[in-house]
């Protein structure tokens, strides 16, 4: 059955709340209960409702791509911990521990995504103390884990991606795919997002203006993660003639169309399986190397300032 709140607004009009597919009186009252608890400005809110206002008003801020993935972070990582407490409960001690847990959990998280994960709950609370006069925020009172910036980062050389694309020679789409990866840096969804109407085959260089991302089962064609990520790469000839060549063998291909018709995760599968074939070791977060080397960049000219590698995440 469908369970139905009749609300009335300050100026008279009656609204109705509606939650489908509710089997028994419990759930009914758990509804109730929820509704009830979310309307409320004190800190006696529970963290779970808290987080449901909380993700409502970032979805008014944020792109979608950057929704989903708070979405998954709070559901696997705070929701766990947290979520049945009135936010005024959880104190530093209970942070502490969560952090502990984090820190000694058997997939070892790496010290980028710790300090990611204590970002997002402090900026929970950060809210909480905002809207629902939390006194302080016990995130940042008990101090943060993890670190911003990885101590090192490891790269393919020239001679791990001969090896890894000689793998590659008698499947066009990839052969081309991970050639752009590797001579300009872009990361997947910049990638994926490319039309041939992004090549100026007289001036060897492609656009970078949008990013293809997919949720659930839409395709969303978006602007890039920052403005700075806009810009203009120059490729060599050879890279260029390799996609005016791939591009020409595409039936019924219209210029403005998606260039490479394949997901993330089918790109994610052939790196993980021609790694595997050539031993070639990759790297989480990229499969670009030495990018900035002094051999490559008698080839390439990157007119952007220090385009981020591409993050293939593993």
């Amino acid at each position: 059955m469908d369970c139905k709140i009749l609300l009335y607004r300050l100026d008279g009009q009656k609204k109705a709340k509606e939650k489908r597919r509710i089997c028994n009186k419990k759930e009914a009252l758990q509804f109730e209960n929820d509704f009830l608890n979310k309307c409320k400005s004190t800190v006696n809110i529970t963290f779970r409702n808290l987080v449901e206002n909380y993700m409502e008003d970032c979805k008014v801020h944020l792109k979608p791509t950057t929704m989903e993935n708070k979405k998954f972070l709070i559901q696997t990582k705070l929701m766990p911990y947290f979520s049945d407490l009135p936010i005024c409960d959880i104190d530093i001690s209970m942070v502490r521990k969560w952090q502990n847990e984090l820190l000694s959990h058997e997939n070892g998280y790496s010290q980028t995504y710790l300090k990611t994960v204590h970002n997002q709950l402090s900026a929970i609370f950060n809210y909480a103390v905002k809207y629902y006069r939390l006194p302080s925020n016990p995130a940042a009172t008990c101090g943060s884990m993890g670190k911003k910036k990885a101590d090192t980062m490891q790269f393919w050389t020239q001679e791990d991606f001969n090896t890894f694309i000689s793998y590659l020679e008698d499947q066009t789409l990839y052969y081309v795919i991970f050639h752009l990866f590797f001579y300009s840096g872009i990361r997947e969804g910049e990638l994926l997002a490319l039309t041939l109407d992004d090549f100026d085959f007289e001036k060897n260089t492609v656009k970078i203006t949008k990013n293809y991302v997919k949720i659930g089962n839409e395709e969303i064609i978006q602007s890039p993660k920052t403005p700075k990520s806009k810009r203009v790469i120059t490729l060599p000839q050879e890279i260029m003639d390799m996609v005016k060549n791939y591009s020409a063998k595409l039936y019924g291909y219209s210029p403005s169309e998606r260039l490479f018709f394949v997901n993330k995760h089918a790109i994610l599968r052939k790196l993980n399986n021609i790694s595997k074939l050539s031993g070639v070791k990759k790297y989480v977060y990229t499969i670009c190397a030495t990018r900035m080397s002094s051999t490559r960049q008698k080839n390439i000219i990157l007119k952007s300032r220090k385009p981020k590698l591409p993050r293939l995440r593993i």
